[in-house]
């Protein structure tokens, strides 16, 4: 199983905590155990195959869409999802902005603009496509990797949020969501906007 960079250090702490409990006692290893299958489950990076509509927007993020109207579709990850966030559509990234914030629940409709976040702003075919990682209540860093100018690919890695979190999507002029709250959805794979708007 493929893990995220960030993980590593999470996990190899974990592992050698279980390895001296056991040693130690077997009974009391259950906890340090489980601590080192939770950063398993939660640094999990597994590949994704984006569909080839170009004119598709797709999912950055795992988990649960909480809002979807003409201007924005945010997603909500919880710690059991894949937390590796994933451009939603081909191009250049144009600019990163990245604002210290506080650290609210990342489900409050205004976590967006007072929590901290890096914005993402890529020049697609269709026009500048914004996408924002917003750090939650537990999730404290946001690990960014992509770079300006840098071109990217529908659903490249583009970094990850450590421990809850949530990604909101600005929608193009013209582009109207393809899903629902309360939907989930899978980073990297499913269409989150793209058909146009009816006039």
């Amino acid at each position: 199983m493929r893990l995220d960079p960030a993980g590593w250090p999470f996990v190899g702490i974990a592992g050698a905590a279980a390895l001296i409990a056991f040693f130690w006692h077997p009974a009391i290893a259950v906890i340090p155990a489980v601590l080192l299958l939770f950063c398993i489950n939660f640094f999990r990076d597994p590949n994704r195959t984006p569909p080839e509509d170009p004119a598709l927007l797709i999912s950055p993020a795992d988990g649960r869409v909480i809002r979807a109207d003409a201007s924005r579709v945010s997603i909500f990850m919880n710690v059991f999802d894949v937390h590796v966030c994933r451009a939603p559509a081909a191009g250049r990234i144009r600019g990163i902005e990245h604002v210290a914030g506080r650290f609210l629940a990342a489900m409050r409709d205004d976590a967006s603009e007072q929590n901290e976040r890096t914005t993402i702003e890529l020049e697609t075919e269709r026009g500048a496509v914004r996408f924002t990682l917003v750090a939650g209540l537990i999730a404290r860093r946001i690990v960014c990797r992509a770079k300006p100018g840098q071109s990217v690919r529908t659903g490249e890695r583009v970094g990850i949020i450590r421990f809850g979190s949530r990604v909101d999507v600005d929608l193009p002029d013209g582009v109207a969501p393809a899903v629902a709250i309360g939907q989930r959805v899978v980073a990297g794979e499913t269409p989150i906007a793209g058909a146009a708007r009816p006039r």
